[in-house]
């Protein structure tokens, strides 16, 4: 979450006034995240999460990520549900952006998490994939494979201004992971982004899963390799096989592995950090100038990709192949 777009006063109450809520109290600018801008809405009926639609994300995906929400909220996903406004809309105009408004969720998302905690969203990442079973839009994954290449072609020739080396290091994993790609493994809505920020706690309970805006119809196991980068790295860059092994055990509570799946895990691995790392090189060289957003730094990135360059099998993430 950020904030490209300044809202006034008068704007963002005509705005909430055609949904029902309440009179506006205050609001204020949520600075983290990359994506769109949002604000935090107060009203004398309650608090809610505005969002304008901006950057990459394409108008015409925006009904998959709304009806997803309202989808897995029905069956249970404690995940943020759209409003719709007195035309039955979910979706709206403010500030020349497309906007929505959604429920506002309790909890804190965790800074520093432990094995517990990644059980947790291992769970509720399984329970997500169960409960988007029955969806009916599809979005194709923007940034699967063949979106990280177009991605590079757009700052190859600056990519060692991130880093020194950066450019090869992308290329070459790029070529590798185009031939070792895996395929025909279990398949549906995934989230995709499901990092620390994204999952709120209340206590050492999980109550809720937020920012669907990169949610897509992808592998299954790939949602979970992005959660053990997310989730398993210390601050020094190593891997916390406690952790991994937790996150994964959480999950197969609800869904377990296919054997293929657990094969491909450590390419899968390898893609997904390769993911953040292309797109958070983008982001650290094209953030505009006076935006209220601390771009992530891909160097992290850097290290996890070589973390999972030296894996070997499943087992490395905690796990043995049978357990």
């Amino acid at each position: 979450m950020a904030v490209y777009t300044e809202v006034s006063d008068e704007e963002l109450a005509g705005f909430i006034a055609g949904y029902g809520i309440g009179s506006l109290l205050s609001y204020k600018g949520i600075a983290e995240g990359v994506e769109n801008t949002n604000y935090m809405v107060h009203t004398d009926q309650g608090t809610f999460i505005l969002t304008l639609y901006e950057r990459r994300v394409a108008h015409t995906d925006l009904p998959f990520f709304l009806g997803l929400m309202e989808h897995l909220a029905a069956r249970g996903v404690p995940c943020p549900v759209p409003l719709r406004n007195a035309r039955g809309e979910p979706l709206g105009v403010l500030a020349g952006r497309a906007a929505a408004l959604v429920t506002f969720l309790e909890g804190f998302w965790i800074r520093r998490p432990n094995a517990d905690h990644c059980a947790r969203v291992g769970t509720a990442l399984a329970g997500l994939h169960v409960a988007g079973a029955d969806f009916q839009l599809e979005r194709a994954n923007a940034l699967g494979p063949a979106g990280w290449a177009s991605l590079f072609d757009r700052f190859e020739d600056r990519a060692n201004d991130v880093a020194n080396g950066l450019g090869d290091l992308i290329a070459d994993e790029l070529a590798h992971l185009e031939r070792h790609w895996p395929q025909h493994l279990p398949t549906g809505v995934i989230h995709a982004d499901l990092f620390p920020d994204n999952v709120f706690f209340i206590g050492a309970e999980l109550s809720g899963l937020i920012d669907f805006y990169f949610a897509c119809n992808d592998a299954f196991a790939y949602d979970l390799a992005i959660c053990l980068n997310a989730w398993c790295f210390e601050p020094d860059f190593t891997f916390n096989v406690t952790k991994g092994r937790a996150l994964i055990r959480g999950y197969e509570r609800v869904r377990p592995l296919t054997q293929p799946e657990r094969t491909a895990l450590p390419v899968l691995a390898r893609g997904a950090a390769l993911r953040f790392l292309i797109t958070r090189s983008y982001d650290w060289l094209n953030t505009p100038a006076g935006a209220q957003v601390k771009p992530h730094d891909p160097n992290d990135y850097v290290r996890r990709l070589r973390f999972h360059q030296a894996v070997a099998t499943f087992s490395d993430y905690g796990v043995e192949p049978g357990a």
